[in-house]
């Protein structure tokens, strides 16, 4: 299977102790959240002997968080495998994009998945806010 360069997900009322608790499940030297400006936080994880930088931005898009993890070494291959791990754990709606992103991809694209599992492909556009 396909290892993307870094996985980025979209969560929905992302509580930041609930988002540290699941990842801390998930990663060999769990993560701890740190407050690094307005609505970021920042963490370091290790997962099979690799460093994997976190960046969460609580108020991203729409009423929704980012969560960024810039690395492939991540427990998850694809956006799609975290979101879906995100949302069944997490409770929550999560997005993510339809599969690695190249230019000339339709930008307001998303996978969506509901915390019952539901999921498909979805348009999300920027609102600019």
């Amino acid at each position: 299977m396909e290892r993307y360069p870094d996985i980025e997900i979209y969560l929905a009322d992302a509580d930041i102790e609930t988002v540290q608790r699941w990842l801390a499940g998930h990663f060999d030297e769990p993560p701890t959240l740190v407050k690094r400006g307005k609505a970021q936080w920042q963490a370091r994880a290790r997962h099979a002997d690799s460093e994997v930088p976190i960046l969460l931005v609580t108020q991203a898009a729409d009423g929704f968080a980012s969560l960024w993890f810039d690395s492939p070494h991540t427990p998850w291959p694809r956006d799609v495998d975290c979101a879906r791990d995100a949302a069944r754990a997490l409770g929550c709606e999560v997005r993510c994009s339809l599969g690695g992103w190249q230019p000339g991809d339709e930008p307001d694209r998303f996978w969506r998945v509901r915390a019952d599992g539901e999921e498909g492909a979805i348009d999300w556009p920027d609102s600019g806010q």
